[in-house]
């Protein structure tokens, strides 16, 4: 029994000593083994975990590049909107500039040349002055003046400026079934446009005076017209104007002129034309004063010494300064004015202004 336990027991410890024992050798190469594999282990963590970190340091530092590029970029972009903007604004503000100088220079170019024509590109004898159409006291507020009176058969038709009679009264107004504002000063016609009125002697004041004043303004306009000397033309066509051309210029005849066809009156805009007549001025039925050219019926003067009659359905044009009497007949119309020292007498007529 003894020996049957010993020799066990030596089985045992022999079986003890070999590789695969859990005693002894074997377990310490086991640990050995684990040792190993925790080294292995760590050091591929290890080294995984560090190239990790050079891969996310290049990561980085790729980052980090682009991101000086798009700086870069950014600059670069800036700089040619800028640039950009600069040459567009500059050339925008230089395209204004430049038009402004142009409209300037055109407009001072304009400037000069008009005033030059005005004196210089004019043809003809200085205009007369009668004053400004605005001014009660001037001669060039009226179409219509007579010192005796002015008379209407019926149905007459005045516009562009105002009548005036003086130093004759109210009553030497017929015709015209005058209606008296209430300030007294002025009267209103059917046969009178708007805003043009009638003005007497014996209204009230100012207009006394200030008719006064456009009658000397009308004389010396007669006066200043007929001073004038060294015609252009002396007794032309022994004073019969029918079927001529007139030019720009002074006229003069030492008789009486008759218009028994058309006559036509050419030059420019700003050409002026005084006819100078001692004897009467006729114009024939249904014959007409024609302009050509752009002439314009304010810059023709026709001072008459004798009377003025513009016969039965016949078209003037000009300004009648007359020391005498002015007559249309029934259906005769006028562009300019009838000035007269005397009586204006009126018979269905259409007259205006220039």
């Amino acid at each position: 029994m003894n020996r049957t336990i010993w020799t066990l027991a030596l089985v045992l410890a022999l079986a003890g000593c070999g590789e695969n024992s859990i005693f002894g050798f074997a377990a310490a190469d086991a640990s050995i083994a684990d040792a190993s594999i925790d080294a292995s282990s760590a050091d591929a963590g290890d080294a995984g975990r560090a190239d990790a970190g050079t891969r996310d340091a290049g990561a980085d530092a790729g980052f980090d590049g682009g991101e000086t590029t798009d700086a870069g970029l950014d600059a670069s972009l800036d700089a040619s909107v800028d640039a950009s903007l600069d040459a567009s604004v500059d050339a925008s503000l230089d395209a204004s500039v430049d038009a402004s100088i142009d409209a300037s220079i055109d407009a001072s170019i304009d400037a000069s040349i008009d005033a030059s024509l005005g004196d210089a590109g004019r043809l003809g004898p200085d205009p007369v002055i009668l004053g400004s159409t605005t001014d009660l006291a001037a001669a060039g507020a009226y179409v219509l003046i007579g010192k005796t009176g002015i008379t209407n058969v019926t149905g007459s038709m005045i516009s562009g400026g105002h009548l005036g009679v003086s130093p004759a009264a109210a009553s030497t107004l017929t015709g015209f079934a005058p209606v008296l504002d209430l300030s007294g000063q002025f009267a209103t016609s059917p046969s009178v446009v708007p805003p043009a009125r009638i003005y007497a002697a014996d209204y009230a004041v100012p207009t006394p005076t200030n008719l006064t004043s456009a009658i000397l303004s009308m004389e010396g306009g007669y006066t200043d017209a007929a001073s004038r000397s060294t015609p252009d033309f002396l007794n032309l066509a022994s004073g019969n104007l029918g079927g001529l051309t007139l030019a720009p210029g002074l006229y003069t005849w030492g008789s009486s002129v008759t218009i028994p066809a058309n006559v036509t009156i050419a030059g420019g805009a700003n050409d002026v034309w005084i006819f100078q007549i001692t004897g009467d001025l006729d114009v024939s039925p249904a014959m007409q004063v024609i302009l050509s050219g752009g002439a314009r019926a304010r810059n023709i003067f026709w001072q008459v010494s004798g009377q003025a009659t513009i016969h039965t359905g016949a078209h003037f044009e000009g300004i009648l300064l007359c020391q005498t009497g002015i007559t249309l007949q029934t259906g005769a119309s006028m562009r300019g004015r009838a000035l007269a020292q005397s009586l204006v007498a009126l018979d269905d007529n259409a007259i205006t202004a220039p």
